[in-house]
């Protein structure tokens, strides 16, 4: 899945994402970072994602540039 980061806080994580496929947004799960090339997240990046059982955003990888455009956030 591919998505665009919506927002994300550095000192909490807490982050949001929105999911290209559907627009809907997505929370990022708590270790959403972990084993990424990430260390931060900025408002616009986008990336490529997993869901976990919550339905949150996990495992972040880096996403493509070639694709149907940023959504408005």
């Amino acid at each position: 899945m591919q998505g665009v980061i919506k927002s994300y806080d550095p000192g909490t994580g807490d982050g949001v994402l929105i999911n290209e496929a559907d627009l809907a947004d997505i929370d990022l799960a708590e270790n959403a970072l972990e084993g990424s090339v990430f260390r931060m997240l900025r408002q616009g990046q986008r990336v490529n994602f997993d869901l976990d059982e919550q339905g949150r955003a996990t495992q972040l990888r880096l996403g493509s540039e070639i694709d149907m455009g940023t959504p408005e956030l």
